[in-house]
């Protein structure tokens, strides 16, 4: 899908964890398309994304990978937008709920995020410009059902991007994040394919259909714009108007 937005980022370099499929690839194939070089870390690499894609391969759940990752990174290049994409999330209800999977969920999608933006933003506070953008979820905002942990480390994405903002804004860097509705990925295929969920769903988002992993990244493409540039603390719900219903 040709998206309308269109945003110069020529000569600019941007990190996005988990690029391979889904959200993470739309938005490499967005920043790509308007002009920036892009490193996707992940465990298994994303192919197809042409000469200014650079894969890096790494266990985002090992602390110890995620600091190689990125130093990694940092040795080769100036990275003016992190985009903390990657996540997981493990049902069980709350009351069986095995703690090694509760660990395995915050450690991934609250803990990495918070060490990549401390190794990728110190630099940007130096430079006094960059752009973070951290991918929250409808469950920052409400409970869920059987999603206990992801919910909590969402929860946490969205305090947290608000918190960084209150330090980083006055020091040049923008950090945000976008809170995805139901977006078509391979996260929701069991939904999707539960005729009774699928529809309830559906007809609860004024908006009247699923989201695409497009409308995410031009979301992701605004906020890393100039645009954006007195944007600072938002948690973005681009949910079809889901949570206004």
């Amino acid at each position: 899908m040709t998206s309308p937005l269109t945003v110069d980022l020529t000569g600019m370099a941007a990190v996005i964890t988990g690029a391979r499929s889904g959200i993470g690839r739309s938005i490499a194939e967005r920043f790509l398309a308007n002009g920036a070089d892009v490193v996707g870390i992940q465990r298994r690499p994303a192919e197809g994304l042409g000469d200014r894609y650079t894969n890096v391969e790494a266990d985002l759940a090992d602390p110890a990978a995620v600091r190689e990752a990125a130093e990694t990174v940092l040795r080769e290049r100036e990275v003016e937008i992190l985009v903390n994409n990657a996540g997981i999330n493990l049902r069980h209800r709350f009351e069986e709920f095995p703690l090694d999977d509760w660990d395995a969920v915050l450690q991934l999608n609250l803990r990495t995020v918070v060490e990549l933006t401390q190794l990728f933003g110190r630099p940007m506070l130096e430079r006094g410009r960059g752009t973070v953008i951290n991918i929250a979820s409808m469950l920052s905002f409400t409970g869920g059902f059987t999603a206990t942990a992801y919910a909590a480390s969402k929860g946490g994405v969205g305090q947290l991007t608000k918190s960084i903002a209150n330090e980083w804004a006055a020091r040049g860097v923008n950090v945000n994040a976008i809170a995805p509705g139901f977006i078509d990925t391979e996260m929701n295929v069991a939904l999707r394919a539960d005729e009774t969920r699928n529809r309830q769903i559906q007809e609860r988002i004024p908006a009247g259909r699923w989201g695409k992993p497009e409308d995410i990244a031009d979301a992701a493409l605004f906020l890393a714009s100039d645009g954006a540039r007195y944007i600072h603390g938002v948690v973005l719900p681009v949910d079809g108007g889901y949570l206004a219903r």
